[in-house]
């Protein structure tokens, strides 16, 4: 009996190389690898879906602020709906003449409600160490320069350098200056003695 034989190579059965074995293995991690990618990718945006978006905050979600660095005649900065939001932590001198200029003021009794209920008080202010108010001056917009240097005839405040409106250390207007009010204080509360919560005012302090 002849002995059949395979004449096309193409059917011939081989056993695999060790380099075949080792592409194999190479692809198998290449594709496990891409796939880590892709998941790694959809999660990225998950997560940062379930942070405050910017839309929020500007739409007027809340904001923290840490206020323990904060010293005596230092003024921090925020942001609450796209305005600067300021606070002031008022030293002892500040705080000794916040009622000694009052003749010079538009609405030194804050008749105009640019205020919460509960900051309708010298202060203006929940703890009066602290002032909080929104760094946009009450005529066209402009955001007001801090000058706390106290002169013979400044108690220190701030001035517009757009049109010279003034201000004393808790916002309130100088007579003869174009801002028609004093400048506006958001609502807000203390979360504990060093955090304040601007934009929710639930839980203030009367």
């Amino acid at each position: 009996m002849s002995e059949n034989k395979i004449d096309n190579p193409s059917l011939s059965f081989c056993a695999p190389s060790e380099v075949d074995l080792q592409k194999r293995d190479f692809l198998v991690k290449a594709t496990a690898a891409t796939g880590a990618v892709g998941v790694a990718a959809v999660a990225v945006p998950f997560v940062g879906s379930m942070l405050p978006s910017e839309r929020a905050k500007a739409a007027g979600a809340p904001v923290e602020v840490d206020i323990s660095k904060l010293k005596p005649g230092e003024k921090l900065t925020a942001e609450w709906r796209g305005q600067p939001v300021w606070i002031v932590r008022r030293s002892p001198e500040m705080m000794a003449i916040l009622d000694k200029h009052d003749a010079d003021l538009s609405d030194p009794n804050m008749e105009v409600p640019q205020q919460p209920e509960y900051c309708k008080n010298k202060a203006r202010a929940i703890k009066p160490e602290f002032a909080v108010m929104l760094g946009t001056c009450t005529h066209l917009g402009c955001s007001p320069n801090d000058n706390f240097a106290q002169t013979s005839d400044w108690p220190g405040g701030f001035v517009c350098p757009c049109h010279g409106s003034k201000f004393d250390l808790t916002g309130r207007v100088f007579k003869g200056s174009p801002a028609p009010t004093n400048l506006i204080v958001p609502p807000h509360q203390y979360l504990t003695e060093t955090t304040i919560l601007i934009g929710d005012d639930k839980k203030a302090e009367a």
